[in-house]
């Protein structure tokens, strides 16, 4: 009787990433260029289901960017760069270096100096910038954010939540200002600095823009919907409707949902 093979979890996926490349014509065909567009894809799809709040959603996106990482990790494997090993052991030892409050004997006061540890000792380990270690092909809101997350941990933050109004209305006096000039690459500036005092903004807040922006899109999605299915279920179209008529609709469906709450 063959003796039967137990495998944690993580072994059975290597396992299963390792027959795919072997037996699968089209696991066999990825490079890592080909997969990039995809695990890109696959981030949005967990971000979407962070934003709805669906853990079911969660943990199969998580287990799919898994999936990524390890064939990124076999097809290096193959080219004689590193394995999924090497990958990990890279990340514990970084783990560590950069959290010296826990595994030496560094004392901190809270998650704002471990967080200003976090950026210096990145610095040691070769950075140049304080910056560099926000990726250039982030989205520009998230990118927005990161710099300036960054830039405090260097002390180049605004005390107070009054400075960071200040500083909107004054870029949006800026923007009106170029508005009124009418040049249209110093309108797109100062637009770029309002949104990016309101990121500002939102870190004071607490909140993260990029997800209240995101709330804010299904919401508008959802109620638009609602409002073009009510219009148009009598064979009308929509854009045969009157902008008041479309808005009375839209305050009516808005108080429907205030109402479910």
């Amino acid at each position: 009787m063959q003796e039967r093979r137990y495998f944690t979890s993580f072994d059975r996926i290597r396992n299963i990433m390792d027959e795919l490349r072997s037996q699968c014509p089209w696991d066999q065909k990825q490079t890592i260029a080909s997969l990039r567009q995809l695990t890109i894809e696959e981030t949005y799809e967990l971000t979407d289901a962070i934003t709805q709040k669906d853990w079911n959603a969660i943990k199969e996106e998580l287990g799919d960017l898994l999936l990524h990482i390890l064939f990124y990790a076999k097809i290096a494997e193959e080219e004689h760069y590193f394995s999924i090993d090497d990958v990990i052991e890279k990340v514990c030892n970084k783990l560590v270096f950069r959290h010296p409050h826990i595994y030496s004997f560094t004392r901190v006061d809270g998650e704002e100096d471990v967080k200003k540890n976090w950026e210096k000792l990145k610095l040691q380990e070769g950075k140049k910038s304080v910056l560099s270690g926000v990726p250039n092909g982030l989205p520009a809101m998230i990118k927005a954010l990161r710099i300036q997350e960054k830039a405090k941990q260097a002390g180049f933050e605004w005390e107070i939540t009054s400075q960071v109004k200040e500083k909107i209305s004054e870029e949006l006096l800026e923007l009106e200002l170029a508005i009124q000039e009418g040049a249209p690459d110093s309108i797109e500036d100062e637009f770029g600095d309002v949104l990016f005092s309101l990121i500002n903004y939102a870190r004071f807040l607490n909140i993260d823009p990029e997800n209240a922006l995101e709330r804010t899109n299904l919401k508008f999605r959802r109620r638009f919907m609602s409002m073009e299915e009510s219009l148009t279920e009598n064979g009308k179209s929509l854009n045969e409707y009157t902008l008041e008529e479309m808005d009375a609709e839209w305050n009516h469906i808005k108080k429907s949902e205030g109402a479910k709450k």
